[in-house]
C-alpha cells in the first residue's frame, strides 16, 4: 500500500471524530435561522435573503443581476424569483442601461429603502448581543472559521 493512501485513511478516520460535533454545531445554527427567519417573516413578509438583497442593494448606486447573484450567493435561477417578488412589492425596480439596451440595472425603490429602516438585523438579537461581546479578535477568528466552513461544503456540491 503506497504512503499516499495510507496516509488518506489516517486523514479520513481522524476527520470522523469531528463528525459528529460538526455536525451537531451546524445543525444548531440551521435552527437558529430558520427560527429567525420565521420571526424576519412576521416583519414585512421578508425572508432574510429578501431582506439581504434589499441591503446590498441600498448600499450600491445600482447593479446588475449577476453582480448581485455574487453578492448574495444564489443562483441566477432563484434570484430571479426573488426580484420579481419583491419588484411585485414595488421595493425594488429594473432600469434598463442607456447604454447597452441588453443590460438591466436593479435598484432599491423608496419604498425599500423605508422598509430597510424598520428592518430587523440579518442576525438574532441574542447572536449580535452575545458577538459585541466577544474581543475583536474573536470575531475576526469567529467570521473567518465560519467563511472557511462555508467554502469546504461548497467545495463538497
Amino acid at each position: 500500500m503506497s504512503k499516499k493512501i495510507v496516509s488518506t485513511e489516517m486523514d479520513l478516520s481522524s476527520v470522523l471524530a469531528f463528525e459528529m460535533p460538526i455536525f451537531k454545531a451546524l445543525r444548531r445554527l440551521q435552527q437558529a435561522g430558520e427560527v429567525h427567519a420565521k420571526r424576519l417573516s412576521r416583519f414585512g413578509g421578508l425572508t432574510p435573503m429578501q431582506l439581504m438583497i434589499l441591503q446590498v442593494l441600498a448600499g450600491e448606486a445600482r447593479l446588475t443581476a449577476s453582480d448581485l447573484s455574487g453578492r448574495v450567493s444564489l443562483t441566477a435561477a432563484t434570484l430571479s424569483g426573488m426580484i420579481d417578488r419583491l419588484e411585485e412589492r414595488n421595493l425594488l425596480h429594473r432600469q434598463r442601461d442607456d447604454q447597452d439596451r441588453r443590460r438591466q440595472w436593479l435598484l432599491i425603490s423608496d419604498a425599500g429603502r423605508e422598509l430597510l429602516k424598520q428592518a430587523p438585523s440579518l442576525l438574532p438579537p441574542e447572536f449580535n448581543k452575545h458577538f459585541a461581546e466577544l474581543a475583536e479578535w474573536e470575531r475576526y477568528q469567529l467570521t473567518a472559521t465560519l467563511l472557511r466552513a462555508a467554502e469546504l461544503c461548497a467545495e463538497v456540491e
